[in-house]
């Protein structure tokens, strides 16, 4: 089950009344979220229809224009595009758990995360905290606790520090 709060309410700038929103005041975490979304249509459309016209109609719902060359949109279509990768990576840290078995929200958070630590460019405290914010938004009720189990696990295994002095100078970069 997942939560029934309407997507929209994720997005901090969302107070804008009728004016279109601007990706460009967005902030990491609203970028976050937008990925998420355009990933979830993706998935929902069987990777049939392309991260272009999923986006533009993103852009229509949630009053924001979405450009095509956007982190969002990029990082989007990296994430599609290396899923297959992405899912034998995880393999090893789904103890006990078949990727059939995970819930599609959860799944796509699981990637999104696990492609970000692994461009390196963000801390890994920084990309697994948000990582559970997403999941307890998005996912089914106690994922959160699995998604942090799963990437600390990852990270952990790949070296990837996991100090609290890093989500300090982390958050500032996220």
């Amino acid at each position: 089950m997942t939560n029934s709060r309407d997507p929209r309410d994720f997005f901090e700038t969302s107070e804008c009344g009728d004016d279109a929103m601007v990706y460009a005041n967005l902030s990491r975490r609203d970028i976050r979220s937008l990925m998420f979304h355009l990933l979830y249509a993706a998935e929902s459309f069987d990777y049939q229809s392309s991260i272009n016209a999923i986006a533009e109609n993103l852009s229509r719902w949630f009053n924001i224009e979405i450009p095509l060359q956007s982190d969002a949109v990029l990082q989007a279509e990296r994430i599609i595009a290396e899923r297959e990768k992405l899912d034998q990576d995880l393999l090893p840290f789904l103890s006990n758990w078949r990727l059939e078995r995970i819930g599609v929200c959860t799944k796509l958070v699981l990637r999104m995360a696990l492609w970000e630590l692994q461009q390196e460019e963000t801390p890994a405290t920084v990309v697994i905290n948000e990582a559970i914010e997403l999941a307890k938004c998005f996912a089914e009720k106690d994922a959160y606790k699995f998604v942090n189990g799963v990437l600390d696990e990852f990270a952990k295994a790949h070296g990837y520090p996991l100090d609290k002095q890093e989500v300090v100078e982390g958050d500032q970069k996220a």
